[in-house]
């Protein structure tokens, strides 16, 4: 078989394949990439963004629920270079809590993903802190999201902002 009666057959295809729609075969391939384009996804692939509740300034206390709080500082105020966030949790008596798992991730929100830390865990030392080092790399607004989890779950979100 030529390649131009192949070609000739494939066209026909097409065109009958499309008859049943008005307007013709651009009509129906217009038709389906606006639905594409204006479709809501389906409710089971559907992406909600985590909501991070934004942090009162360092040293305050952050409630993660009606029995544990946390505080936070930086060993140093943050500059070129890297800071040690420190978080400190605690219990509504004041005894020190060491049982929750805490992932920080820093970042410039003005320029999202050029500095990107990743989800990094926080570090535990014997004092019961928990420590993360945050990498400053360039002068501007930065922000550090921290998940705080028990037992594998989700307890709280908030965020840190600072401007270096």
């Amino acid at each position: 078989m030529k390649i131009g009666t192949i070609a000739s057959i494939a066209a026909l295809f097409v065109v009958v394949s499309f008859a049943g729609f008005p307007g013709g075969p651009g009509a129906a391939l217009a038709q389906s990439e606006h639905c594409m384009r204006h479709a809501a996804p389906p409710p089971d692939t559907a992406t909600v963004e985590p909501v991070y509740t934004e942090l009162p300034g360092a040293g305050k206390k952050c409630w993660i629920d009606k029995e544990v709080y946390f505080t936070y500082k930086f060993d140093k105020k943050p500059k070129m270079g890297t800071a040690i966030l420190i978080v400190q949790v605690f219990e509504k008596g004041g005894a020190r809590l060491t049982n929750l798992s805490i992932v920080g991730n820093y970042d410039m929100p003005s320029m999202r993903g050029a500095h990107p830390s990743g989800d990094v865990p926080f570090k535990l030392n014997k004092k019961g802190d928990y420590l993360l080092p945050v990498n400053v790399v360039m002068p501007g607004d930065w922000e550090v999201l921290l998940v705080f989890s028990k037992e594998g779950a989700v307890v709280y979100r908030g965020r840190i902002s600072f401007d270096v």
